[in-house]
């Protein structure tokens, strides 16, 4: 089993600057592609950016392609997700998620574990 933890959520203005962190606990997740969603109030959940287990590929939705990075330390069982640029449309609750096999997916339902979320709001 992985219990995973997000960081760093909060309020900030547009045109701001959060990294959220998220780590892992319970086992080593080397070897597991991460991933980070959100969900905004009456919207589905959503992907927002993955990364595979050596860090050496990435993937993000297209609203927040040049404003957000995905990073990973496997030494520190952890990875980030830095977000600048912030847009109130940015607003949501964001969920680290992890799944046990080390390749990329854009897929919710492919993500064995998740965190239980920590709240972003950007102000206009």
């Amino acid at each position: 089993q992985v219990q995973l933890v997000e960081f760093g959520g909060g309020l900030v203005q547009a045109g701001g600057s959060l990294r959220l962190s998220c780590e892992a606990s319970g086992r080593t997740f080397t070897n597991y592609a991460v991933g980070w969603f959100r969900q905004a109030p009456g919207k589905e959940r959503e992907f927002v950016a993955a990364i595979d287990w050596s860090g050496d590929e990435s993937n993000y939705r297209d609203s927040v392609k040049g404003r957000f990075t995905i990073s990973r330390d496997n030494a520190m069982n952890s990875v980030y997700l830095q977000m600048n640029s912030l847009k109130p449309e940015d607003t949501a609750v964001y969920y680290c998620a992890a799944r046990s096999v080390s390749w990329i997916t854009t897929f919710q339902a492919s993500f064995n574990y998740w965190g239980q979320g920590t709240q972003v709001t950007v102000s206009s």
